[in-house]
């Protein structure tokens, strides 16, 4: 672009203008510079450096000329004494600034650019309003207010959510579980040898009834899902505001196996990168992902975290820690192994404008990139199209809060800051702040975009993550029903008995399955344990129950996969049946881990499919370019 082209009627800013002064810039990128801002919520630096036109230091360098402030470097932040002027420190994070004594004893305030000062200007005390600002990392100026405030910064994230509405509570209470456990065990073990038939009888009662709740809550949202679809309004362009930024929290742990592609996964999104902020969250103790990533040439909008050791080790205390680094208005969750659409960012942010404030969260379709791998893969698909193409969406036609889905997630940042964040001792935080958004009156909204993740194809690590995500459900019902009448008042009669419903059948569905997997004895002719106390018509109708749930869950199943991109699954619907019981065996290593090690956190392997497509070259670089990005995309 010339200076006589269309870039030269643009009016430059005063940084825009030191920039070409000082060589660091042409007048033609700074033109086109201010036309993205013109479309973009951000900051001139953050156009120039997300497209490489220019670097930090030549920003900051340009603020101080600009503004007759200082330019300090690491090693300055690093020497400096900080002032105590009774900021929250996570304020300090959130804008990047910190008050610190210069070598002359002024005080001074640190900072990435003047914009982020300003917007904290007005929060700053009496003693802060006279100081000075000089020019620092940004990166830098956060490192040294989280080593400064450590301690309490971690704290802070390991009891972010509100005491009465987390599990934190039950950290010491260990002796007290086991107590009741075992007196539980006890009783139910002395009725079983006193009453053998009856406790049966008991047990497969709730069984069946729990299985109708089910069934019924599965046809209705399977019939408001195919009966009330609407299309999603088109925005009219002309009143389109800028698009605002947004930040993607990426929590890793010895996710060494599959960072390299992450980071390509990642590079695919089309979202501005001028408003893109990827944060990926370590663990401070995991030296071999941080080791990994080092190696890597990481794009100025993707930035590392260091978690601070504490306990528990989790994913939610981690995101809590992270949530504060985040510089954008809107926070998404991904995985290690998400491939999102190209355009996913782009869709959410657009839709943020368009939903009232009430909209607090949107949830995006899960799905699998390596669905034909096995049989487990290919029931682990089907199960996933049915809940998020099927039965979530339908489940919020009808009004009901809905437990999230642990990524593809976006939340506004104030309601998600304002609710405490995530549950940093609940193993399922997604579930859980589902409900707390409920709760607090705010609604999630299911979005037409998918992300592509890892299914887990191995039967005994899918087992573990299943427990997991089974224990999480277990902590988050009884973490909610505390005071049953006050958490009615809070969800109002629909959602509290849509509540009842999806907890407490889905998780008896799996525990008590066996009792269930007793009438097929009945239909085989066979003897039954309760043929003493019931007439065989009885037994019969319970079978025929029992038989005409599975055929109705095996056409739900096959509806959600009849679509042009699961259409080969549909004849292994009926496989599904034999899927069910890992989800048993999960559900009893679940129960047990929820009295004996109830914020465990079982780790999912990644990587396994990724390692069968990518490989490792001579030069010690990965080659990538058999990895499913997205959907109808070869490869990079």
């Amino acid at each position: 672009m010339g200076a006589h082209g269309p870039g030269a009627r643009v009016p430059i800013n005063p940084l825009g203008r030191a920039l070409v002064r000082a060589g660091a810039i042409s007048r033609s990128d700074a033109a086109l510079a201010e036309m993205v801002r013109r479309h973009c919520d951000t900051s001139l630096d953050r156009i120039l450096q997300a497209e490489g036109l220019a670097t930090e230091d030549d920003l900051l360098a340009a603020h101080a000329r600009r503004l007759s402030s200082q330019r300090w470097t690491v090693q300055d932040l690093a020497v400096a004494e900080p002032v105590d002027a009774g900021l929250d420190p996570r304020i300090l994070l959130k804008y990047g600034v910190l008050p610190l004594t210069a070598a002359s004893g002024a005080t001074v305030l640190a900072t990435g650019g003047p914009e982020s000062l300003a917007a904290l200007r007005p929060s700053l005390p009496k003693s802060l309003a006279r100081a000075r600002a000089v020019m620092a990392p940004r990166h830098a100026i956060q490192d040294r207010i989280a080593q400064e405030h450590r301690d309490l910064l971690r704290a802070r994230a390991e009891a972010r959510v509100a005491e009465t509405e987390s599990c934190r509570t039950w950290e010491g209470a260990f002796d007290r579980r086991l107590r009741i456990t075992l007196a539980g065990l006890a009783g139910i073990a002395l009725l079983s040898l006193a009453f053998p038939v009856m406790i049966f009888a008991l047990f497969a009662f709730w069984a069946c009834l729990t299985l109708v709740v089910s069934a019924g809550l599965k046809i209705a949202a399977f019939v408001a899902h195919r009966v009330a679809k609407t299309a999603t309004p088109a925005l009219d362009p002309r009143s389109q505001r800028p698009l605002p930024k947004v930040s993607i929290l990426v929590p890793l742990f010895r996710e060494t196996e599959i960072a390299h592609a992450l980071i390509a996964r990642l590079s695919r999104l089309t979202y501005p990168k001028c408003l893109l902020d990827v944060i990926l969250v370590l663990e401070e103790e995991d030296d071999l992902t941080r080791q990994t990533l080092a190696g890597i040439d990481l794009p100025p909008w993707v930035r590392p975290v260091i978690v601070p050791d504490g306990k528990p080790r989790t994913k939610p205390r981690a995101m809590n820690y992270a949530l504060d680094f985040c510089e954008g208005d809107i926070i998404g969750i991904f995985d290690a192994e998400d491939a999102p659409e190209a355009d996913q960012i782009t869709v959410v942010a657009r839709r943020f404008q368009q939903v009232p404030r009430e909209v607090a969260c949107l949830q995006g379709i899960l799905d699998y990139y390596n669905p034909t791998q096995n049989w487990l893969a290919r029931c682990f698909t089907i199960e996933y199209a049915t809940w998020f193409r099927t039965l979530m969406p339908g489940m919020a036609r009808l009004g009901l809060a809905i437990p999230l889905g642990g990524t593809t997630l976006y939340f506004r940042r104030d309601v998600l800051e304002e609710l405490g964040g995530w549950d940093a001792h609940n193993v399922t935080e997604d579930a859980d702040l589902g409900f707390r958004l409920a709760r607090h009156g705010y609604r999630t909204e299911m979005i037409k975009t998918v992300t592509e993740e890892e299914a887990n194809c191995r039967v005994w690590p899918w087992i573990k993550q299943r427990s997991r995500w089974l224990k999480g459900y277990m902590t988050t019902y009884l973490v909610h029903m505390r005071q049953p009448r006050f958490l009615y008042a809070q969800l109002g009669p629909r959602k509290f008995w849509g509540f009842q419903a999806h907890f407490v059948s889905a998780l008896s569905q799996f525990l008590l399955a066996p009792f269930l997997w007793s009438f097929w004895l009945v239909l085989f002719g066979l003897p039954h344990p309760l043929d003493p106390v019931l007439p065989h018509w009885v037994l019969v109708g319970l079978g025929s129950l029992f038989l005409t749930v599975e055929v109705l869950n095996v056409c739900i199943h096959m509806a959600s996969v009849a679509g042009p991109r699961h259409r080969h699954l549909m004849a292994w619907a009926p496989t599904m049946h034999f899927y069910s019981p890992l989800g048993a065996i999960a559900a009893y290593k679940a129960l047990y881990e929820l009295i004996l090690k109830p914020f465990f956190w079982d780790k999912t392997a990644h990587g396994l499919s990724v390692a069968a497509r990518g490989r490792r070259t001579s030069d010690g670089g990965f080659d990538l370019s058999g990895i499913k990005l997205e959907p109808g995309h070869k490869g990079l």
